[in-house]
């Protein structure tokens, strides 16, 4: 495998390469004619552009897979598109001549709009089915930017994100005996507490020493964990997280969740990092999003079945 040292990709301005910056690396990687796997050249590609381990492993908001990982994909989907790269058996990769004499040219970089230029009437049907869904393929880009999936995801995040603040929005709004309510079933939503009627029986009822209530860790009752859930308006502060732990020492316990609507100061956060107890600080925003990730007070609106090729599958023995 060698690598140009032509290319005007600056690294000291771009740690993280846009998948157009990464489709000349790519075509020099494949040079030497030999058929290579994409997940092979990725960590070649990586090196070449010098990122670090934590770069290497930053993930697309799904989770599902890294973010450099799947800008390789896609600049190896137009390679192959425009007929730079072919795919040959057992999904590997391989330069043809047409790549051969594009590298010969000495180009400083490649990038989908350049690609067009080939005229293979293949390609060119794929940049104009990317043009009219704008699903299909990443659109086009001159100053970088992600692929497909980070844009769908960036999209789906936003969402996320409103979503949550109509959620917490609700919360603020609703009454005591709701608010109790919902605790119990974001508990048992998340493992806790057994059944809604075992659950229900011990959390919102009104305690001392700021315990409002106790619930299962897990359905055998096992552990314990004391619950504190209020509809506070301002912050949260120390006292008030001091006093729950007080309250736990009145029950020798050591495990305890404080919820609130609104937020906890860095005072009571820095105090429970600190203490031998293990306390979990919800806030509002918290809250929102673990009732987004369990189902709690939201329906799912519609659904995107994104499909991708199953390797595997196409793997010859």
């Amino acid at each position: 495998m060698t690598f140009s040292t032509g290319t005007s990709y600056d690294l000291a301005k771009m740690a993280m390469p846009d998948y157009q910056s990464i489709m000349l690396p790519l075509l020099q990687a494949s040079s030497d004619g030999a058929s290579y796997r994409v997940r092979d050249l990725i960590p070649v590609l990586a090196d070449h552009f010098k990122l670090s381990a934590q770069e290497r492993r930053e993930a697309l908001p799904s989770g599902r897979q890294a973010r450099f990982d799947n800008r390789v994909a896609w600049a190896s989907t137009y390679l192959r598109q425009a007929g730079l790269l072919e795919a040959r058996q057992r999904g590997l990769l391989a330069i043809t001549d047409r790549g051969q004499a594009a590298l010969a040219e000495h180009p400083a970089t490649l990038s989908a709009r350049e690609l067009e230029r080939y005229a293979v009437p293949e390609y060119l049907q794929f940049r104009n089915r990317a043009r009219v869904t704008k699903v299909t393929a990443p659109p086009i880009r001159e100053t970088g930017g992600g692929t497909v999936e980070e844009s769908l995801e960036a999209s789906w995040q936003e969402l996320q994100d409103e979503l949550a603040e109509q959620v917490l929005e609700r919360v603020r709004a609703a009454t005591a005996s709701f608010f109790e309510r919902l605790v119990v079933d974001l508990l048992v939503h998340m493992g806790y507490g057994g059944t809604q009627a075992d659950a229900a029986q011990v959390v919102g009822r009104s305690g001392d020493g700021g315990i409002d209530g106790v619930i299962k860790q897990d359905r055998l009752g096992l552990d314990a964990v004391y619950v504190q859930a209020k509809r506070w308006g301002a912050s949260v502060g120390r006292p008030e997280v001091q006093a729950f732990a007080g309250g736990l020492d009145g029950r020798q316990a050591t495990k305890g969740v404080m919820i609130t609507t609104s937020s906890f100061t860095s005072d009571a956060k820095s105090f429970v990092d600190r203490i031998q107890k293990r306390i979990i600080l919800i806030d509002g925003e918290t809250l929102a999003r673990y009732m987004i990730e369990f189902g709690v007070g939201v329906a799912t609106s519609r659904t995107y079945d994104v499909k991708r090729v199953d390797l595997d599958y196409f793997e010859e023995v």
